[in-house]
């Protein structure tokens, strides 16, 4: 959870959820432990791929992208190259 605790204290990402209408409630990152334990080995400046997750009443959306994070200055920012959108009806 510390990722998407550190992406949530950013204005873009924040804008981002808003854009696309997902809860913070309904955001999860791909592999977060993964990434997590990575980031601990490496806490100053690194990066990594992610997919982040989110749900609106539309259906489910991927965001994919690099992670950029420091996690001695607490600060994390998600550079978005790409996403993909499965409607509701495809859901069921």
């Amino acid at each position: 959870m510390i990722i998407k605790d550190l992406l949530l204290n950013g204005n873009s990402f924040l804008t981002l959820l808003k854009q696309y209408a997902i809860d913070i409630a309904d955001v999860q990152i791909k592999d977060e432990d993964v990434l997590v334990d990575q980031f601990r080995q490496h806490p100053q400046l690194s990066k990594g791929s992610v997919c982040i997750e989110g749900k609106n009443k539309d259906g489910i959306i991927n965001f994919f992208g690099t992670i950029h994070y420091n996690l001695m200055s607490k600060l994390a920012v998600f550079e978005m190259q790409d996403f993909e959108q499965t409607p509701v009806q495809q859901l069921n």
